[in-house]
């Protein structure tokens, strides 16, 4: 199986910068595709950011231009660089993944992800 921890949640003030970072553990497929996803309660998780394999990325409308999803450390970390934030985005993050998909060109639907971390909080204040 798939372990996900996120780490690097917290508060930050509205238009400040917040680094999520996300290790990946346990069973590796050949083309994984590891996404964000955030979540307000009583509400679905939202898609925030998703790479695949190839480095091709893509990303929900609301942080288009804002947010920045990477890998480090051989693929086994995945990071949501967070500029500019704004208190929508006051909710919990979430890391996922995806086994097998080959490329990307628009943030794949939730069902595609079968593991995800525990979520970390993030709090925006304005």
């Amino acid at each position: 199986q798939v372990q996900l921890v996120e780490s690097g949640g917290g508060s930050v003030t509205a238009g400040g910068s917040l680094r999520l970072s996300c290790a990946v553990s346990g069973r590796q497929y050949t083309t994984p595709c590891m996404a964000w996803f955030r979540q307000v309660p009583g509400k679905e998780r939202e898609g925030v950011a998703a790479i695949d394999f190839y480095g091709n990325t893509a990303y929900g409308a609301s942080v288009k231009g804002r947010f920045t999803i990477s890998q480090e450390n051989e693929k086994k970390t995945l990071i949501l660089q967070m500029n500019n934030v704004q208190p929508e985005a006051s909710v919990m993050y979430f890391c996922a993944l995806a086994r097998e998909i080959k490329r990307i060109a628009a943030m794949p639907p939730i069902r595609y992800f079968p593991f995800w971390g525990q979520g970390i909080q993030v709090t925006v204040s304005s």
